[in-house]
């Protein structure tokens, strides 16, 4: 399984002025870079971390799939979303942040059942009450 997280770089930077989306975007990457370290552990064969620059066309770094939407007639790219290719290449892409951090805590929880390890990440309230 592959896996890539795209990320708005300036909501991870806190340049958009919401600090709501600046500490769900924190959290998702440090759920992310938490999975990196360990995802042997639970047969992820590679995990990227995209953060993608405003203007920039979907942003993908490995796994072409880009989630779009209409708004007031025009095509509006997602900026934040979790791809993730199977081993049959099916592809399965997460734009809603609820969705992510659900997937992103799932695999964090099977890591912890593989190794003694304190590998849990504090997340920020805003997410928490995301995951609930």
């Amino acid at each position: 399984m592959r896996m890539e997280l795209r990320v708005c770089k300036q909501c991870y930077e806190g340049t958009h002025g919401n600090p709501q989306k600046t500490a769900v975007t924190q959290d998702m990457v440090a759920l992310a870079e938490r999975i990196r370290e360990y995802k042997d552990l639970i047969g992820i064969d590679s995990l990227y971390i995209t953060r993608v620059a405003e203007g920039d066309p979907g942003g993908e770094e490995v796994l072409p799939a880009i989630v779009a939407s209409i708004e007031n007639d025009q095509i509006q790219l997602s900026d934040t979303q979790l791809v993730m290719e199977d081993d049959q290449q099916n592809m399965l892409v997460y734009p809603e942040p609820e969705d992510i951090l659900e997937v992103l805590t799932r695999n964090v929880d099977q890591v912890s059942q593989q190794t003694r390890q304190d590998v849990a990440v504090e997340l920020s309230e805003e997410a928490a009450e995301l995951v609930g």
